[in-house]
């Protein structure tokens, strides 16, 4: 059982420090990945602080990871030593449910496993990417075509495909008119996506300080949501809208923004209740609902996508040592667009 460099919780009120953890045993099946790069979502933060429920310590966040394919069990044929590849946000699902044969593992019925605080084939609690190695089952790891960094591709595996799979569900394209709310880590890919789907893009932020990162990243149009003028204005018009934020805003607002059939979707994971009046949805016909990542079939179509249209995220690369200011940073909406830690500043 290899022992590997790592950057832990140890509780929800003290900041991350090195250590060192054990990964489980290469199995037939498994992949050992050497992590090159992870990306810190605000997830990571949510959970390790326990803005989600109480968690088990230590935790090893990280679940955007880009790396290289060290070793694989004898049993393995999607991978090789050398691969460039991907985890993302789980790493098993129980794979005979209906949802698991349909290739939504995300929504296994018998609940996912995910990367990290969950529980492992070995029993174990699961531990993240902020780490120098990962051993995961082959057929949870993705395969990052050559045409995208390992250090931009990283945040492909939480915040791309979060954004993706509701941009596809909800059929953003040429004559669909999408807002995306929030230009933040999720956001900046949202738009990058939706762009390259052909559909004519709208940001909605709280002012206009980021409006030229959001025309530079393809959006055609940048709007206010701290101005009321914008929701007079823009009353009735999207198809779909695509909610990043992580925290809690006035829903009835959003809804009135949609035309006849518009779908508001929730892809931010406040931590406190949204509450919304029902009549908001019944009078145009609009609905409200969520989407959570996507299955790994999803995730390597958008992985390909991104390489086709020469995507990836806005990042800024840090040390290991940088992680705890970084999450203050995070939390202060100071990065353009996603940290991503260099692993190799683990050893």
């Amino acid at each position: 059982m290899p022992t590997v460099n790592a950057y832990a919780a140890t509780a929800a009120t003290q900041p991350l420090g090195p250590t060192k953890i054990q990964r489980r045993d290469l199995g037939p099946r498994d992949v050992l990945i050497e992590i090159k790069f992870c990306g810190i979502c605000h997830s990571d933060i949510h959970h390790c602080r326990g803005d989600w429920g109480s968690q088990t310590y230590p935790v090893v966040p990280g679940h955007e990871i880009a790396g290289i394919v060290a070793q694989v069990g004898s049993k393995v044929t999607r991978h090789a030593a050398g691969d460039r590849v991907g985890v993302g946000c789980m790493v098993g699902s129980c794979g005979e449910c209906t949802n698991c044969r349909k290739g939504e593992e995300q929504h296994c019925l018998k609940g996912m496993t995910p990367t990290y605080g969950g529980i492992g084939e070995d029993g174990q609690l699961t531990q993240g990417g902020y780490s120098t190695h990962i051993v995961v089952t082959e057929d949870f790891v993705l395969k990052i075509p050559e045409g995208i960094g390992l250090d931009a591709a990283a945040p492909l595996l939480c915040a791309g495909i979060t954004t993706y799979a509701p941009l596809r569900h909800w059929g953003a394209g040429p004559g669909k008119k999408v807002a995306i709310v929030g230009l933040g880590g999720l956001g900046h890919m949202a738009v990058k996506l939706a762009h390259a789907m052909g559909a004519d893009v709208t940001v909605l932020s709280q002012s206009l300080s980021k409006k030229e990162d959001g025309l530079r990243l393809g959006a055609d149009h940048y709007y206010a949501t701290k101005d009321p003028e914008t929701f007079k204005k823009l009353a009735g018009t999207f198809d779909l809208i695509v909610n990043t934020v992580s925290a809690k805003i006035d829903l009835n607002a959003y809804l009135s923004l949609l035309a006849l059939d518009g779908a508001l979707v929730n892809v931010g994971a406040p931590s406190e209740p949204l509450s919304l009046n029902v009549f908001s949805l019944i009078m145009p016909r609009r609905s409200f609902a969520g989407s959570l990542i996507g299955g790994i079939r999803q995730t390597q179509e958008m992985l390909n996508f991104c390489a086709r249209h020469h995507l990836g995220a806005d990042i800024e690369v840090i040390p290991a040592s940088k992680i705890n200011d970084a999450w203050e940073r995070v939390l202060a909406s100071d990065v353009r667009y996603r940290f991503v830690i260099d692993a190799a500043t683990l050893k």
